[in-house]
């Protein structure tokens, strides 16, 4: 600076305006050095990290440059500059340090902000994140560090001690506290979530409270985005997966088995005991042949021990077309390939009603897909409808409205023929 001011002095310049056209070209002169440094750096230093980084080609270091860690860290250089250079403006220099002290406090916090984004995507590559989620863990810290920062540029600004700051800010705990309700109650729903292992990114849960089912796809300090099925997004406050109940799909989707239970409705007044001839047709079947033979042995053997009396039907043991019929369910369910044959497996009777007699699939396909466990479903019911006519079963109906139309129908035949029927015996 000196040295400019005699300069500008021999060519005959009064002090005033030596002092402005001095300090000016001083500015000029920081401001290109700190452009200078600033390029180096970002050209050269940064190119040369970026290469060495790139070297070791793990899935971290290309993260850290996407994030652009060491480009916003090189924003300290200037400021660094700046800081040192302050003593040339002796009137300006406490300004001048506060403003780059205050800058390299905010590109700082850039830099860890940017820090904390590189690492929670390294951490979500790894299996474990699904398990254990980090998210609403960093956003405390963020929190916490911009809290911390802007205390420290407030402090910076006014010259005092932090500590002061702090200590000032007692009296405001309980609106601070009620500012951050739902993140303290969000940090601790996630402890409890990640601590107990209740839900991770990528489960399917439903929780009819919120109108949501569907894929956890985020979990964050204050909420949990779950992405339902007909691809809305339903945003859960973390805490509510706590106070709430919810159901968690995961276990199914982990077992490979999810449930079929579905039951038919069988007419009652179609239920009766097999006759010689439709045990002859039911042995035709590929699932029946073996259990039919054995069976029928079995009732013959009971029957004669006991001395029973055959001529009716109603004494000893029989076999019934429903009872056959349950059991080839049964046995075309063993023999299916998308049915899971190691979880349970029943075909049973529910208690009768007004709408016939029950017959419920309990079973598991072996495929835990929607549109695959709903199309193995379909099948097999498909099947079984259509298969029923063939025991001497009904399936029972409401009345529709062609029903009502045929019997009405065949009311008119019936009196139809009957008015032709008394006109032949009057001409008679």
């Amino acid at each position: 600076m000196d040295f400019i001011k005699n300069q500008l002095q021999r060519y005959g310049m009064n002090d005033t305006m030596t002092l402005y056209v001095s300090n000016i070209l001083m500015v000029l002169f920081i401001a290109a050095i700190c452009i200078i440094a600033n390029l180096i750096t970002k050209r050269i230093v940064l190119n040369v990290i970026s290469r060495l980084i790139s070297k070791y080609r793990h899935s971290w270091s290309t993260t850290v440059l996407e994030k652009r860690v060491f480009h916003k860290l090189s924003h300290l250089v200037p400021a660094i500059i700046i800081y040192f250079a302050a003593p040339v403006f002796p009137v300006y220099q406490p300004l001048i340090e506060k403003l780059a002290a205050v800058y390299m406090i905010v590109a700082t916090i850039n830099v860890l902000n940017a820090l904390l984004n590189a690492f929670e995507e390294i951490y979500r590559s790894f299996e474990i994140s699904k398990i254990r989620p980090v998210k609403g863990y960093i956003q405390v810290v963020k929190i916490v560090m911009f809290i911390v920062g802007g205390i420290i540029v407030i402090s910076s600004l006014i010259g005092q001690n932090p500590l002061y700051i702090l200590s000032g800010l007692g009296a405001l705990s309980a609106v601070l506290m009620l500012i951050f309700k739902d993140s303290i109650l969000g940090l601790v729903a996630g402890i409890q979530l990640s601590s107990n292992d209740m839900v991770r990114v990528g489960d399917w849960i439903e929780m009819p409270d919120y109108n949501a089912d569907g894929d956890v796809i985020d979990i964050t300090l204050n909420t949990v985005k779950v992405m339902n099925f007909d691809k809305t997004i339903t945003m859960i406050p973390s805490y509510a997966l706590i106070s709430d109940s919810f159901r968690n799909w995961r276990s199914m989707q982990m077992s490979g088995g999810r449930r079929i239970k579905r039951s038919i409705q069988i007419d009652a007044t179609s239920i009766e005991f097999c006759t010689p001839e439709m045990v002859q047709e039911f042995k035709k079947i590929h699932y029946l042949t073996d259990y039919l033979t054995t069976r029928l042995e079995e009732i013959e053997a009971y029957n004669r021990e006991h001395r029973i009396n055959r001529d009716s039907q109603v004494n000893g043991r029989q076999l019934t077309n429903v009872g056959v019929f349950r059991e080839y369910i049964q046995r075309y369910l063993r023999h299916h390939p998308k049915i899971h044959q190691n979880m349970t497996l029943i075909v049973r009777q529910l208690a009768p009603g007004d709408n016939g007699l029950p017959l419920e699939i309990y079973a598991f396909s072996n495929d835990t897909a929607w549109a695959v466990y709903e199309s193995v479903q379909a099948d097999i019911f498909d099947h079984i409808f259509a298969v029923a006519p063939t025991f001497g079963l009904r399936i029972f109906q409401n009345p529709t409205g062609h029903d009502i139309a045929r019997v009405k129908e065949n009311e008119e035949m019936s009196a139809s023929a009957g008015v032709e029927s008394g006109n032949r015996l009057s001409m008679e």
